[in-house]
C-alpha cells in the first residue's frame, strides 16, 4: 500500500508538471464520446468496445521467422550488448546496436573490453549493410561501423530517434539516449545526420536504466515520452530479489523530466520485466506498443538446465553470477492509448523456440525497437510488418538478427469462430465518406457491418477474403451520411479475424 501511494503521488505530480501527460480524449471515460476522425483504429483493446454486448475474443498473434540479416561477427562485435533499435529516415532505415564481447576466453566472466555502438543501415528492411564509417579507431584501424565508443562513455545502452517536434533544431535532429556507466545519469546524444553523435546533456540519474531506454515525441500530447529501467519491492536491499520494472516520464524540452512513474497494468501480475521496446505504432501514432522482455529467474540448478544444450557453458557462466545461468527471457505485447495505462498479455507473444544449445538464456527475445513494412517475399501478396531479433547471448561466438513478419496491424485481432460472434462498440463520431476493414476469413466464414446513427442504420454486404483493405459496401445508404454524427459499430462474424477499421476522405 505503501508503494501505491507513493507511485500515485509521483504519476499526480507528473500531471501537474506536464499537463499534457494525459491530454487525449478516450483517457476520460467520463468524457464525451470518442471523435475517431479518421484515424486508424485497432482492435486490440476494448476502449471502443461495449463488453456487455461483445461476444467476439481477443486473439494474440505471434511473429513468423525469416532470414537472418545481420551477423554481429566482426573483431569489434560479439555476443554481448545487443539493444538493436531502428528509425525510417524518410526511406532510409537506420539501425543502431551495442557491439562487444560479454565474457572472458574462460567463459567464466564478463569481459573486461568496453562497448561500442555500432550502425547499420537498408533500403528495404531486408538487406542490411554495415558501412565503414571512419570515425572511431578499433585496433588502430577506422574501417568499422563504430560511431561512438569508450572516449565518449561507457556504454550500456543507447537508442536513437528521431525528433519529429516541429521546433527541434536541425543540429538535434536525432537524439541518442542511453546511459553513462560512469555517473550512471542518462544522458543525450545528438546529431544532425543520425551518424556522427556528440554527448550533449543529462536526463536524469532517477532510475538504474541498465537496459535500452526509448524516448520520443509525441505529437498528439506535444512532449516528450521516455520508458526507462528500475527495480521495485527490494527485500533487504539485495537488487536483484528485486522485480525490475519499467517507468515513464515526460518532458517538454528534453531536458527537464517528471519524475519516472511505474506502467499501469490494471492489476495485472507484477513480474519481472527487462526491456520495454516502447513506440507509437506507425499507422495509428494515437496509440503505443511495447515489447517488453520478461525475465525468469530459477532459484537453483535441476536436471531441466542439465538437459538443455549448452550446459556446460551455462555452468561456466555461473561463476560470474548465478542468474547469468539461472535467468531465461521471452518477450510479451503491451498496447496504450495514453502511455501510463498498458494492457498486457501475459501468453508470451515470443518464447526462445525449439533448444538449439544457445538458446534458452537470459537475452533471448529482445526484440528491436521499431519495425518495417516491407514488401512480401511472395509476389502479390500485400507487405508484411518486419520486425528484427538478435540471437546468440552469451554463445561465446557472436549475435545474428534474424528478421520475423506479421500481418500489418496483426498483433491482436478479435476474433469469431465458426460459431457467430458480434462485436459492437461503444458510442463514437468519425469522419469520412467510406469505411475500410483489415479482415480476414475462411471461405465460409463472413464479416457483416452495421452502422447505427440517431435516424438511421446503413447495413453492409456480406464481406469474406483476406485483405488489408476491405472497402464495406452498404446496401442501404452511404457513409457520408454518418460523418460527424454519434454513431455505434454492430459487427456479426464467423470464422474471421478483425485486425483495424478505418474510415477514409474518399
Amino acid at each position: 500500500m505503501k508503494n501505491f501511494v507513493i507511485y500515485t503521488i509521483l504519476a499526480l505530480s507528473a500531471l501537474t508538471l506536464f499537463p499534457f501527460a494525459s491530454a487525449r480524449a478516450q483517457d476520460n471515460p467520463g468524457a464525451a464520446p470518442i471523435d475517431i476522425g479518421s484515424r486508424r483504429e485497432l482492435f486490440w483493446d476494448d476502449c471502443l468496445i461495449n463488453p456487455d454486448k461483445t461476444t467476439a475474443t481477443l486473439t494474440l498473434h505471434h511473429l513468423q521467422p525469416r532470414e537472418i540479416v545481420i551477423n554481429s561477427d566482426e573483431p569489434w562485435e560479439g555476443d554481448g550488448g545487443g539493444y538493436y533499435n531502428l528509425l525510417n529516415d524518410d526511406g532510409l532505415y537506420r539501425m543502431y546496436y551495442l557491439a562487444g564481447k560479454q565474457l572472458n576466453p574462460e567463459g567464466t566472466k564478463e569481459s573486461s573490453q568496453p562497448f561500442v555502438v555500432c550502425y547499420a543501415e537498408s533500403r528495404d528492411g531486408k538487406i542490411w549493410v554495415k558501412p565503414h564509417l571512419g570515425i572511431c579507431a578499433f585496433n588502430g584501424m577506422r574501417e568499422n561501423n563504430i560511431i561512438l565508443d569508450s572516449a565518449t562513455a561507457r556504454f550500456d545502452n543507447f537508442s536513437v530517434f528521431k525528433d519529429a517536434n516541429p521546433a527541434c533544431p536541425t543540429e538535434e535532429r536525432f537524439k541518442g539516449v542511453g546511459v553513462d556507466c560512469n555517473d550512471h545519469y542518462l544522458w543525450c546524444f545528438t546529431s544532425a545526420d543520425g551518424i556522427h553523435f556528440a554527448k550533449a546533456w543529462q536526463m536524469t540519474n532517477k532510475g538504474k536504466f541498465d537496459t535500452l531506454n526509448i524516448a520520443f515525441w509525441d505529437r498528439h500530447a506535444g512532449q516528450y515520452r521516455c520508458y526507462i529501467r528500475d527495480f521495485h519491492s527490494i527485500p533487504g536491499g539485495d537488487l536483484n530479489a528485486g522485480i525490475r520494472d519499467v517507468r515513464w516520464m515526460v518532458s517538454k524540452d528534453f531536458k527537464e523530466w517528471s519524475d519516472p512513474v511505474l506502467l499501469d497494468f490494471g492489476g495485472a501480475e507484477d513480474y519481472p520485466l527487462y526491456t520495454n521496446a516502447a513506440q507509437p505504432y506507425y499507422r495509428a501514432d494515437h496509440m503505443f506498443v511495447g515489447f517488453p522482455t520478461r525475465y525468469v529467474e530459477r532459484e537453483e540448478w535441476t536436471d531441466t538446465f542439465a538437459q538443455i544444450p549448452g550446459a556446460e557453458r551455462r555452468k561456466a557462466r555461473m561463476h560470474g553470477h548465478p542468474r547469468f545461468g539461472l535467468a531465461v527471457t521471452d518477450c510479451v505485447f503491451m498496447s496504450s492509448r495514453d502511455g501510463a495505462k498498458w494492457k498486457r498479455w501475459d501468453e508470451a507473444f515470443m518464447r526462445p523456440g525449439p533448444e538449439d544449445g544457445y538458446n534458452w538464456v537470459y537475452g533471448d527475445c529482445y526484440p528491436a525497437t521499431g519495425m518495417i513494412e516491407t514488401a512480401s517475399d511472395q509476389p502479390g501478396l500485400p507487405n508484411e510488418l518486419s520486425m528484427y531479433v538478435p540471437s546468440g547471448h552469451w554463445s561465446m561466438k557472436y549475435h545474428t538478427v534474424r528478421r520475423y513478419t506479421l500481418r500489418v496491424d496483426g498483433f491482436v485481432s478479435y476474433n469469431a469462430p465458426y460459431k457467430p460472434a458480434t462485436i459492437v462498440t461503444k458510442p463514437f463520431v468519425f469522419t469520412g465518406k467510406s469505411l475500410s476493414l483489415n479482415l480476414a476469413t475462411s471461405a465460409k466464414g463472413y464479416v457483416r457491418i452495421k452502422l447505427i446513427g440517431e435516424s438511421q442504420a446503413l447495413d453492409s454486404i456480406e464481406l469474406f477474403g483476406d485483405t488489408l483493405d476491405r472497402k464495406v459496401a452498404f446496401t442501404n445508404g452511404e457513409v457520408a451520411a454518418l460523418s460527424g454524427k454519434l454513431v455505434t459499430m454492430e459487427i456479426t462474424m464467423s470464422d474471421a479475424d478483425i485486425y483495424s477499421f478505418k474510415f477514409n476522405p474518399e
